[in-house]
């Protein structure tokens, strides 16, 4: 008998009391594995989640996590190797698992890179600027979003064991959401593998990611409002953990991500002969053939002017006839199996019913003979438009059709039909073309791609989701997203509007809010620290007189010579000035000389100015104040300084604002660190 899959339950491993389920080779039927959750104390792994792995999590800020998702990045890509070699047992070649394994881990570092690069270095997410909710500014609203005490529990498929799995973790952790993974049986023992080299590390706070290997329905009953599930399969799988008891009594967030007909439309611009009708070609049959179409992303249905359809019949054809399917160890291998024989037999019922209204172009509707899941890549054209099968039926395989389309009205409507799907492309050349096209498949789709000469180098292709972008789809997709960014990172978290006065939003946010105290201290704020720096730290200097001189100096110098500045006559015409006014760079550049301290000392440099506003003109003989607070402090866990983000306000002599902005300034984090 095969190994018995072990999970990773409350800290320890846990092997079941049974002999368990096989599971087989894609590739020679062999028994690989045996999977079993008998045993599983599924309360307990909850329990353990948000009382351990939780508080765990909550100590880190985004910063850290970020940096615990890098470091486990780069401990996962040293064992790439060995994943690979099992990762052939699933039927992937070596290009299929770099879609996967080498995916994952990249979602990694994207995550702990863009985390880095927009979140704070705290565990709290300020929403949005404050709402000012009283005349007086005593009583103010900011949004913020905070770590929810719950767990998440992702449910995935057996298509992507490693990315699947990476990329929900990646977004969860840096919300400090802890995570309970339940693998897709038929490619669990990958999944383990993985998770198993992610233990050893000993890079995650434990109980933050836990590992259950067969069925993970007893969990249902035990998660409450603050979990969330995270599901990746079939819609009809997805329907039934949607309306589970437990799932709808408790408000239990679900995000699924399920079936798609996914549609590739050629613009009637392309050309038999142009290099966009290649590109439309070659990533048709990438898209049948990479992970033996076994892709949520994978284009079903190519969607083409009814002029052309010979023509990419006969040469996806021919691009086709070029595939080499067999055992993905054979270096001259470019497809390997689908993932079970059984799968196998689910895509060919498939296709025998797209024929009721197709015809097969390439390809047999039989499957080969001898062990394996082996499936040679299947073509099909549509012979009836009307017919529903092509817009309902997904063989998850190998599997395109082919489909006419009169106008470019017939070819919205077509990918429509699909009622929800994940991604669709459009290749064209033309601008308004992609207007069209984009506003009317955007309802339907949660990713669209327009590929052309001008992007194909650099795109990533049709089927490819990316960290920085969603990944989900309305309808039939599921309804769900998935990465995104720190769109991704937010799902995990709860937003709340907190009403209080300015000094309350001040403490709660960890960043200075107008209307909150502010301290004049004797010291130069910018003679100070990062660790001797406090909100709210302020020095106010002026006033300075703008003269005429100075507003035509600063235009010579500049050659800014807008008539505002310059024309007096046309200046006093314009009802916004009624005169000669000073530039507004200008202002802001003495509003640097009022506040700025010119000997080298802990500000080490200015690195940006964020939200400017110009309020009011300011006129020759005006007098500047400007009003300089430290606004928020954020230390980098990388470097010897942090930055800091200056609220400054400039006045007139009437008190009106001129000028409102940030100022963002690099600290160093003690009076060593800059020397």
């Amino acid at each position: 008998m095969s190994r018995l899959l072990t999970s990773y339950v409350k800290g320890r491993w846990h092997t079941a009391s049974n002999t368990g389920t096989p599971v087989h080779s894609a590739v020679d039927g062999a028994e690989i594995a045996r999977v079993s959750s008998t045993g599983v104390d599924f309360a307990g792994a909850v329990d353990y989640a948000r009382g351990t792995g939780g508080p765990a999590l909550a100590r880190l800020t985004f910063h850290e996590r970020a940096a615990v998702l890098k470091a486990l990045a780069l401990a996962l890509k040293e064992r790439k190797t060995e994943f690979y070699e099992l990762s052939r047992s699933t039927g992937a070649t070596d290009r299929d698992a770099a879609v996967d394994i080498d995916g994952g881990i990249g979602t990694l570092l994207s995550y702990g890179s863009r985390t880095r690069r927009e979140l704070p270095n705290d565990t709290v997410l300020l929403d949005g600027p404050v709402e000012q909710l009283g005349k007086a500014g005593t009583f103010a609203g900011q949004h913020l979003y905070t770590s929810r005490r719950g767990v998440v529990v992702q449910i995935n498929a057996y298509n992507f064991p490693v990315w699947g799995f990476l990329e929900k973790l990646a977004p969860a952790f840096i919300a400090g959401v802890p995570s309970i993974v339940k693998p897709a049986s038929q490619t669990a023992y990958l999944t383990e593998l993985v998770f198993r080299r992610i233990v050893e590390s000993g890079l995650l706070p434990e109980g933050s990611v836990q590992l259950v290997c067969g069925s993970a329905q007893p969990f249902l009953e035990h998660l409450s409002g603050q979990d969330s599930i995270l599901f990746t399969g079939s819609a009809a799988t997805a329907s039934l953990l949607r309306t589970h008891p437990a799932v709808v009594a408790n408000g239990v967030r679900f995000t699924a991500e399920a079936d798609s007909l996914n549609a590739s439309i050629l613009g009637p611009d392309v050309a038999a002969d142009s290099v966009e009708f290649d590109l439309y070609i070659k990533q048709l049959a990438t898209e049948m053939t990479v992970k033996a179409g076994q892709k949520c992303t994978a284009i079903r249905r190519a969607l083409v002017p009814a002029d052309r359809v010979d023509d990419v019949a006969r040469a996806t054809t021919a691009r086709l006839a070029r595939a080499v399917v067999g055992d993905p160890a054979d270096p001259e291998v470019t497809m390997g199996a689908l993932v079970s024989t059984t799968q196998r037999e689910e895509v060919l019922d498939a296709v025998r019913t797209l024929t009721k209204s197709c015809e097969i172009v390439f390809g047999d509707a039989e499957a080969p003979a001898g062990p394996g899941a082996f499936l040679p890549p299947i073509l099909l054209r549509c012979t009836d438009n009307g017919a529903p099968e092509p817009h309902e039926v997904e063989p998850f395989g190998p599997v395109a059709t082919i489909i006419g389309y009169r106008s470019t009205a017939e070819a919205i409507e077509l990918a429509a039909r699909g009622q929800g799907s994940l991604v669709a492309s459009l290749v064209t050349t033309d601008t308004a073309l992609a207007r069209e096209i984009v506003l009317g498949l955007a309802p339907y789709h949660g990713r669209v791609l327009v590929l052309n000469a001008e992007d194909a180098a650099e795109s990533t292709g049709h089927g490819s989701p990316l960290p920085v972008l969603v990944h989900g789809g309305p309808g039939r997709a599921g309804g769900g997203e998935e990465l995104g960014g720190i769109r991704g990172v937010l799902h995990h978290m709860q937003r709340t509007a907190v009403q209080a006065t300015p000094n309350i939003l001040t403490a709660v946010g960890r960043r200075w809010v107008a209307g909150a105290d502010r301290v004049e201290d004797p010291v130069h704020p910018f003679r100070k620290t990062l660790a001797e720096l406090r909100l709210g730290d302020t020095i106010v200097n002026g006033p300075r007189r703008v003269t005429r001189a100075d507003i035509a100096h600063f235009a010579e110098f500049t050659g800014d010579t807008f008539y505002a500045h310059t024309d007096p006559v046309a200046a006093e015409a314009n009802p916004l000035f009624g005169g000669i006014v000073a530039h507004g760079y200008l202002v802001v550049s003495l509003a640097a000389g009022l506040f700025v301290d010119p000997a080298p000392g802990p500000v080490l440099a200015n690195f940006g100015v964020d939200n400017l506003r110009f309020l009011t003109p300011v006129k020759a003989e005006d007098e500047l104040t400007v009003t300089l607070t430290a606004k928020q402090i954020t230390p980098r866990t990388t470097a010897d300084y942090g930055e800091v983000r200056w609220d400054a306000t400039v006045a007139n002599q009437d008190g009106a604002v001129v000028a409102a902005y940030d100022v963002l300034t690099l600290v160093a984090k003690t009076n060593g660190d800059n020397q």
